[in-house]
């Protein structure tokens, strides 16, 4: 019972560290933003987001939002591609068609091995260009072979929609609740680093013609990334322990099964320190991760 408590948190957590990531580095992009109410706009969210507790964001997302939706019987689609109702949220989901075999899934596997190589600056350029030319041979021979991925889209009938990925009304709330509340954190460190960049480089990429949007592609975010890496790496971890607050709409991440597993056995001081013991390994695994990617980081730029 635990594993599926611990997959659940991994999943909440892995998708919300990736959409926050994404979210907070474009809300503290648009902070600076020369468009007054745009800028003041992102700053009244921002300010909003952190200023609330987590724990009453998520209520408001459950009981406010995600029990609010239509039930199943006038629930409707959109395109046939989203599907929003009390039960959940259902989203297409692609899959293997019946025509991949095993030999053509082993070609994709050689040909996505290829292409990643072929990313590695390790390798000489004409190295790269080789690889890269017969990764994409590979996929035409895999295609060939009848490898094909289909979208299982969700179906809208009288009880409700099947099909598709399904998200519950639960695990949605948690997951926008986390999302948003770290992109507000997020945010705000990204803001800061940018500002903290000398003013040079904004009038060095000014001098060659760049927009303002290119530079902080092309200059900006790449050095912001770099310095933002361990204040990434303690919202992260903090994001993933603060999937624990799931207990309070019922979802069944690790900390809420845990309590169900301890009421089964009677050895709650075992359970507890079980659950301490995975937070705390999940927490070093994630700091291990983003300590080799500064590491990567430090070595490129020395």
């Amino acid at each position: 019972m635990l594993e599926a408590g611990l997959f659940n948190t991994l999943k909440v957590a892995l998708l919300a560290i990736t959409c926050s990531t994404m979210i907070g580095v474009g809300l503290g992009v648009v902070r600076l933003s020369t468009n007054w109410l745009v800028r003041n706009l992102a700053f009244a969210i921002g300010e909003f987001i952190r200023n609330t507790p987590i724990l009453i964001q998520l209520m408001f997302w459950y009981f406010a939002v995600m029990l609010q939706l239509p039930s199943a019987a006038s629930a409707t689609s959109v395109n046939k591609w989203f599907v929003a109702e009390q039960s959940g949220v259902f989203l297409p989901l692609p899959r293997l068609s019946d025509s991949a075999g095993p030999a053509s899934t082993a070609l994709v596997a050689i040909a996505i091995i290829l292409l990643a190589a072929a990313c590695l600056r390790r390798f000489p350029a004409r190295w790269r260009v080789a690889l890269s030319g017969a990764g994409l041979c590979v996929v035409g021979a895999a295609y060939a072979t009848g490898f094909r991925i289909d979208l299982d889209l969700p179906v809208l009938g009288r009880f409700g929609a099947t099909g598709g990925l399904h998200f519950s009304s639960e695990m949605s709330a948690i997951l926008i609740a986390i999302t948003i509340n770290s992109a507000g954190y997020i945010s705000e460190v990204v803001r800061g680093a940018i500002e903290g960049l000398p003013k040079g480089q904004w009038e060095a990429a000014a001098a060659l013609g760049l927009s303002r949007a290119d530079a902080i592609k092309d200059v900006v975010l790449p050095q912001v990334f770099r310095i933002i890496i361990p204040s990434l790496t303690n919202r992260y971890i903090g994001l993933t322990k603060d999937t624990s607050i799931g207990i309070a709409i019922g979802f069944p991440e690790l900390f809420n099964v845990s309590g169900t597993v301890a009421n089964q056995t009677g050895r709650d001081f075992e359970t507890v320190i079980v659950v301490m013991a995975i937070y705390l390994l999940l927490s070093w695994v994630i700091s291990a991760f983003t300590n080799v990617v500064n590491t990567r980081i430090a070595l490129e730029r020395a």
